[in-house]
């Protein structure tokens, strides 16, 4: 035996999306039901665990042997579940090991494919597909019954309550396994390179790891919340007089017999006006615009996740973002968590954590803002430990600056790293030093820098805060046509990229620009980047884009989630390509921290965050670490900073 392939169906009554697979295995109640498995590829075998059927012991001997490959689409689940179910059927506790398995899902991801199993039987036109009946089955089997008079006054349905419905469940599960094998069968050609695969399992290790929530800070800044949100729509009642004045019908009527006609009452379109009206109108919208704040979805998404040991598990997901293979945020989203500038972060923190609500109100005035700053500090590292939290400086920058060959920004890279001001300095002609931190000049190379690297335009510095920042709208033009007279290897290069992409479709060949390698191959169009890890452009076209001009189109998840064609050209491109090689370079990073003993337990954008037991490790042999030279990254330079704290923070 070399390999199992195999699928579960599992109950729990906790809610697998909301809460995440380390959470749901862990409810008492949490069972598995159905697994079908395929041995070496054969045929494929179900054992009816709920219908009285037991794991042959070979398979529970296969389960736990690492020198047995097992392969499972999204495997993390089946890994976890499966951890969990061996645990309380052998009496101790087990923990399969993450580099035995291999993941179908990463393997459809790394070659641009959706993430599940049904969108990716679909796109590649297999020949059995993911039942349709799927979902209903599993909402009846897998999940707590919802309407007690439907179901007869039990909590759960079981397979004796609809022996042909169990029937049908049990060929799904079959079927799912089937699906999988034929990915695996008809992405045989492109098996997951070894470095991806160490990626893979490092990434396993990182989320099996969790990172600790206080909870205490959580449950408070919940209870803070919902104070001051009653506050406020007790206030909002008294000054309209409206029975709801968070309905948005309600709402607009009212400031209508103000004499305020609102189309929308979307964030910004409330902002703006709040701060052109007076009296009680202005005082209704700020706090339309305070109870907005989804601060506390954050805290609550911690307290649903947080499992038995005071962790959350499952935050990160490998290849997320599968045009650039950068990692995604799950269950608590820290990929995007709000910014902390309070200046007193600490007392700000305790005082909600001592419940002291009305003194927070009193001396920060911003209640749901201080509750957003303090999102980052309900992470925490257990007893005896702090974390290390470093990131890369100005990567992406630096990225497309080596590869364009853009050689007075390699120069401020290798030197003093002040790309905002050296770059007004290119803009506007004038000595770099002569710009201050504060100088209107460093907040024009700043937003240009920020909008203009991959060709954007006047709405992309618009969109990046141009006109908040004080920048005059008819100065936007002339911003781009300052950087890019003062980048023009970065502008070549886009254009480039673009040339050498629509070459290699056209051509249905192979072409080379800036070190970068463009193949088209079995309907794929691969740009192999510096570490040699291919972005995948599945059927690429070339068709006349919104300008009326030949352009590249591709197939992929668009913006509504649905399998679509999709336009781009060189800057975008060069985005992805920029991006990916960022992403590459942290991934290497990480690599070499987990080698050298330092224990990841998140990473953020071009961050990781390490938790350190006192009196080990440093922040400076951390930034050492991940700016160690990169052999496929020759004269790249790089630059890491770091600091310590007891809560996650931004410093």
């Amino acid at each position: 035996m070399r390999s199992i392939s195999l699928d579960i169906e599992t109950f729990s009554d906790i809610d697998l999306g909301k809460c995440g697979v380390y959470r749901y295995a862990e409810s008492a109640v949490f069972d598995i039901l159905l697994l079908s498995y395929s041995v070496d590829n054969g045929p494929v075998e179900l054992v009816d665990l709920a219908g009285g059927g037991q794991l042959p012991a070979w398979l529970i001997d296969a389960l736990l042997d690492d020198g047995i490959e097992k392969s499972a689409f999204n495997c993390n689940f089946e890994r976890i579940c499966l951890s969990r179910y061996l645990s309380r059927l052998l009496g101790e506790t087990v923990t399969l090991n993450a580099e035995s398995w291999h993941c179908s899902m990463t393997r459809a991801a790394l070659l641009g494919l959706p993430l599940s199993l049904e969108h990716v039987g679909r796109v590649l036109g297999l020949e059995q597909q993911k039942m349709s009946e799927g979902q209903a089955l599993v909402r009846y089997f897998c999940t707590p019954c919802r309407i007690a008079g439907a179901s007869g006054g039990r909590n759960r349905n079981m397979p004796s309550d609809d022996p042909e419905k169990w029937e049908l469940f049990k060929k799904y599960n079959i079927r799912d396994v089937e699906v999988e094998l034929a990915i695996r069968e008809k992405l045989a050609a492109y098996p997951i390179p070894e470095q991806e695969q160490r990626l893979y399992v490092l990434d396993q290790k990182i989320n099996d790891r969790g990172l600790m929530v206080d909870m205490g800070l959580v449950d408070k800044a919940i209870a803070c919340d919902r104070q001051f949100t009653a506050a406020s729509a007790k206030k909002a009642c008294r000054l309209t007089g409206l029975p709801n004045p968070n309905s948005v019908g309600q709402l607009k009527e009212w400031l209508a017999r103000q004499g305020v006609e609102m189309a929308s009452l979307a964030k910004k379109a409330v902002s703006q006006l709040a701060e052109k009206t007076t009296g009680e109108v202005a005082e209704v919208l700020e706090l339309r615009l305070l109870m907005a704040k989804t601060s506390v979805k954050k805290y609550e998404a911690m307290a649903r996740s947080v499992c038995l040991d005071g962790r959350v598990h499952g935050l990160l997901q490998f290849y997320g973002a599968n045009r650039t293979g950068r990692w995604a945020g799950r269950l608590v989203q820290i990929q995007n968590l709000p910014q902390n500038h309070l200046r007193d972060l600490e007392l700000a923190r305790d005082l909600v954590k001592e419940g002291l609500f009305d003194d927070v109100e009193l001396l920060f005035g911003n209640t749901p803002g201080v509750l957003s700053e303090l999102v980052r500090t309900a992470f925490i590292p257990r007893e005896n430990h702090r974390f290390i939290v470093a990131d890369f400086s100005a990567i992406e920058a630096r990225v497309i600056s080596w590869l364009a060959g853009e050689k007075w920004r390699l120069k401020v890279f290798a030197s003093h790293g002040r790309i905002y001001e050296a770059a007004a300095s290119m803009m506007f002609h004038v000595p770099v030093d002569s710009i201050t931190k504060d100088s209107p000049l460093r907040q024009k190379g700043k937003i240009a820098e920020l909008a203009c690297g991959y060709g954007g335009g006047v709405g992309a510095l618009k969109s990046m805060g141009a006109l908040e920042m004080g920048v005059e709208e008819h100065e936007l033009q002339g911003l781009i046509d300052h950087w890019r007279a003062a980048s023009p290897n970065i502008v070549r290069f886009w254009w480039q990229v673009d040339k050498a992409a629509a070459g290699a479709v056209r051509g249905r060949t192979g072409t080379c620009t800036h070190g970068i390698n463009f193949t088209y191959k079995n309907g794929l169009l691969l740009i192999t980047l510096p570490s040699g890890r291919d972005l995948v452009y599945v059927n690429p076209q070339l068709r006349l884009n919104k300008f009326g001009k030949e352009g590249l189109t591709y197939e992929g998840t668009g913006p509504a989630k649905k399998w679509e064609r999709i336009e781009t050209y060189g800057p975008k491109i060069v985005e992805n390509i920029v991006q990916a090689i960022s992403r590459d370079l942290l991934a290497e990073a990480m690599l070499r921290l987990d080698n050298a003993g330092y224990e990841i337990v998140a990473h953020i954008h071009d961050e990781v965050i390490c938790e350190v037991e006192n009196g080990s490790g440093s922040v400076e042999d951390v930034c050492r670490i991940m700016t160690e030279p990169v052999p496929w990254a020759p004269g790249l330079p790089l630059s890491a900073d770091g600091y310590e704290c007891s809560f996650y923070r931004k410093q």
